[in-house]
């Protein structure tokens, strides 16, 4: 059980669990706000308001980073049989035809996070832009993904369902849309 992805109906009320401990401690859990707590931490308060914020309240949200990394890394080396995704062949004949050939056989594509994109200009570019994105459209939604779908949702926010539902919608253009034409 250890060695295989974990059922929804294990995973999911762990999460659940975690989410009543921090709604009960009055905290909420979300990944991006560590960024802003990272770049008090180096000093950036002394240039912007933004980032004038009390980080020692946020300690318990910067172990939560440490602990996904640590357990991602312990996952991906130590607890996985094969680092095959099980993704339908459509889907893997789809990417093999947009270059992506590592398609179904690896957890992340080589062709984008290998060390072979920082000599390709393209995937440098599509890396800096993407990274951009990600990071304004966390800011300006007010959370990212697990923040809004996990404790904006599960505290009943409809700001978080109205960004929930527009990642989706985001996702969706850009896998059906963007990712074809890009590629």
């Amino acid at each position: 059980m250890v060695f295989q992805p974990w059922p929804w109906y294990v995973s999911g009320p762990l999460i659940a669990l975690v989410m009543i401990i921090l709604i009960m401690m009055g905290k909420r859990f979300g990944m991006s706000s560590n960024l802003a707590t990272i770049c008090t931490i180096c000093g950036a308060g002394k240039r912007t308001n933004f980032f004038k914020l009390d980080w020692k309240s946020q300690k318990w949200n910067l172990i939560v980073v440490v602990g996904v990394v640590i357990g991602g890394y312990i996952g991906a080396n130590f607890l996985s049989a094969d680092a095959t995704v099980a993704i339908s062949q459509n889907t893997v004949l789809d990417l093999n035809s947009l270059g992506f050939e590592s398609a179904g056989r690896a957890y992340l594509p080589s062709e984008l996070f290998g060390t072979n994109v920082f000599s390709d200009i393209k995937n440098m570019v599509l890396l800096i832009i993407g990274g951009f994105l990600v990071g304004f459209g966390a800011r300006y939604a007010g959370g990212c993904t697990s923040g809004h779908a996990i404790s904006g949702l599960s505290n009943l926010q409809l700001p978080s369902l109205i960004a929930v539902i527009g990642f989706f919608i985001g996702g969706l253009l850009m896998v059906h849309v963007l990712f074809p034409f890009i590629f």
